[in-house]
């Protein structure tokens, strides 16, 4: 970090310490001097002020006024963006993969398939979920990756990352299913059997009656509880998020979605660039890895590094997660270092940004609320210190519905257990 960015840093930190302590309570305030990336246009808002009261956006302008009795708080010129989403996560459901009890995110055994939810293993007391908020992130989808009954995994979450005991944003937010080679081959043992199964779930459902749970079709392979869970999907009211890489797949997943009526979201999307054109004209959305860029299987033979930008180009809307463990551990960071490399290969700023703010928002149906900077929205707001899709950059606040969000973290106890002679650095930025 060179000496003047710093020297900012400590200042704009100073500004908001003195004027910024936490609070338990949406506040009515206004941040000033901004340059505010708002998800609405391409060109950030300069010296925009940006009202917040009673935990939304009461209105946001280029040197507005702020309004009567509202608390200032000077940006300094620093950049503001909406929270963070991440859009495929294991926030609240996995501690350390490593330990099996911490880890909720799956279900090997048992009648479980569909109607998996995550939802009642949902930790608040997580220490990865301060590590996220504290770069940014402040509504995520946590998902399931397996039930019993492949290849449905189950229902996901999405939450919302403030201090709250309660993580719930949304329960029951979309039922995942993992097709592919692998998948296939631990399911039905064929990626054409897997779809049929899919299918065949489908009528089933959509012919099942509460009274099948006592005497139900003598052929009937789904149980009452994955057949109930797939009342919403099967009724259009519940998305269907397909876990697919082969173009193959991509194509099945669409035409899913146009012959029952749901609406379908696809993940990985490795080759999804190859069919832009269809699923633009289908309204579906990718949440794809803007990393990865050479096969890991024979499913993404096709995998290319300009996929995000290829997919933009062409109209899908785009959101960006990364696999792995980075799932649960370094959300924030890796959502942003994705969306930055996203950028070196072709796909404009701007877009990068939506991609982790306002199109995750738009592809889980909550821009209604959260993701843009705009009037009526949640006051979920995020002050950098510089380039937010900057590995090296960090928040130097974050507000999740207008509440001033503490920034400490396991990893910054550890420094100050470890190595006090740091505990007065001013970097990484601490919002006390």
């Amino acid at each position: 970090m060179s000496a003047s960015r710093l020297s900012c840093s400590v200042a704009i930190i100073g500004s908001w310490l003195a004027l910024a302590p936490p609070t338990s309570f949406a506040e009515s305030f206004a941040i000033v001097n901004a340059r505010a990336y708002t998800g609405e246009a391409t060109e950030p808002i300069e010296r925009a002020t940006i009202a917040v009261e009673e935990g939304r956006i009461s209105s946001v302008s280029a040197n507005g006024a702020s309004p009567p009795g509202a608390r200032v708080i000077d940006a300094r010129g620093g950049i503001v963006t909406a929270g963070l989403m991440g859009a495929g996560t294991q926030l609240g459901l996995v501690e350390l993969y490593s330990l099996k009890e911490t880890a909720d995110q799956a279900v090997a055994k048992g009648p479980l398939g569909a109607a998996f939810d995550v939802q009642y293993a949902l930790n608040a007391n997580s220490t990865l979920i301060p590590q996220a908020r504290a770069d940014g992130v402040t509504r995520a989808m946590s998902y399931p990756t397996g039930s019993a009954d492949l290849p449905f995994s189950g229902l996901g979450a999405l939450l919302r990352l403030d201090a709250s005991p309660d993580l719930l944003e949304r329960p029951k937010a979309g039922l995942f299913i993992v097709t592919g080679g692998i998948a296939a081959m631990q399911g039905a043992g064929s990626r054409s059997a897997q779809w049929q199964l899919i299918r065949n779930a489908f009528d089933e459902a959509k012919r099942y009656r509460l009274s099948d749970k006592v005497r139900g079709p003598r052929d009937q392979l789904l149980n009452h509880l994955d057949a109930e869970a797939l009342q919403p999907v099967v009724a259009g009211h519940m998305p269907l998020a397909i876990f697919a890489n082969r173009e193959s797949d991509i194509r099945q997943a669409v035409q899913l979605g146009k012959d029952y009526g749901t609406r379908v979201i696809v993940y990985g999307g490795a080759e999804a660039w190859r069919v832009a054109g269809l699923l633009a004209a289908n309204r579906v959305g990718v949440v794809l890895d803007p990393v990865t860029n050479l096969p890991s299987s024979f499913d993404d033979l096709g995998v290319r590094a300009d996929n995000a930008a290829l997919l933009q180009k062409a109209g899908v809307t785009i959101a960006f997660f990364v696999p792995g463990i980075q799932q649960s551990h370094n959300v924030g960071t890796a959502i942003r270092e994705g969306a930055g490399v996203a950028v070196a290969h072709g796909l404009p700023w701007s877009e990068a940004l939506k991609a982790i703010t306002v199109n995750p928002a738009r592809i889980w149906g909550i821009d209604d609320h959260y993701g843009r900077i705009a009037r009526g929205q949640d006051a979920d707001l995020v002050l950098w210190d510089g380039d937010p899709l900057e590995p090296t950059s960090a928040a130097l606040a974050v507000y999740v519905r207008g509440v001033a969000m503490p920034l400490d973290t396991r990893q910054k106890a550890l420094r100050d257990r470890y190595a006090p002679q740091h505990r007065q650095d001013p970097w990484p930025p601490a919002y006390h």
